[in-house]
C-alpha cells in the first residue's frame, strides 16, 4: 500500500526543505521522482539542487538533461516515472494520477499560502477515499519534521 505524507513547511521554504528528503531517499537505495507545475519551475530546481549546498552533490536530471534511466531523482513536470522510482515528490499544488503506483508519495505544501493549505486538505481527502495510508508532519521553528495528527 502506498503511503503519503503530508509535509507542512513552516519555518523553511521547499528549496530548503526538499533537498534534505532527497537525500534521506538516496541514502534508503530509493529513485525519486519531483513533479513540480511547469517546466521552468522543473528547471528552477535542477539549478538549486546543484548549489544548494557547497559540500553536498545530488545526482539528478530532467528532460533537458536527458537519460532518464540513470537519473536517480528526476524532476518533471509530467505525471511519469521513466526513472522507474519508487518515491514521488509532489511540489506546488502538483497532482498525480500514478499515486498507488510508488511506495511513498510526499505531498509538500507552503504552510503560510491558504490557498496551498486548501490544496492540501482537499489532497488529504481524496488520498483517505483512495485508502491510502495518511501521515502529517509539520516543521517545527528550526525545521526538523514533527508527525502529528492533522488538524
Amino acid at each position: 500500500m502506498t503511503e503519503v505524507r503530508f509535509y507542512h513547511l513552516t519555518a523553511t521554504n521547499l528549496e530548503s526543505a526538499l533537498p534534505k528528503l532527497l537525500e534521506k531517499t538516496l541514502e534508503r537505495g530509493k529513485r525519486a521522482v519531483v513533479l513540480a507545475r511547469s517546466e521552468e519551475r522543473v528547471e528552477a530546481l535542477c539549478a538549486h539542487l546543484w548549489s544548494y549546498h557547497d559540500r553536498s552533490f545530488l545526482p539528478h536530471g530532467s528532460r533537458r538533461d536527458g537519460f532518464a534511466e540513470q537519473q536517480p531523482v528526476w524532476l518533471t513536470d509530467s505525471d511519469e516515472n521513466p526513472n522507474g522510482a519508487q518515491y514521488l515528490f509532489l511540489t506546488d499544488g502538483a497532482s498525480s494520477e500514478q499515486m498507488a503506483s510508488y511506495e511513498l508519495c510526499a505531498l509538500l505544501f507552503d504552510g503560510r499560502d491558504s490557498e496551498a493549505v486548501q490544496a492540501a486538505r482537499s489532497e488529504w481527502k481524496r488520498c483517505k477515499e483512495l485508502s491510502f495510508e495518511l501521515t502529517y508532519w509539520q516543521q517545527d521553528e528550526q525545521g526538523r519534521w514533527n508527525k502529528r495528527e492533522p488538524g
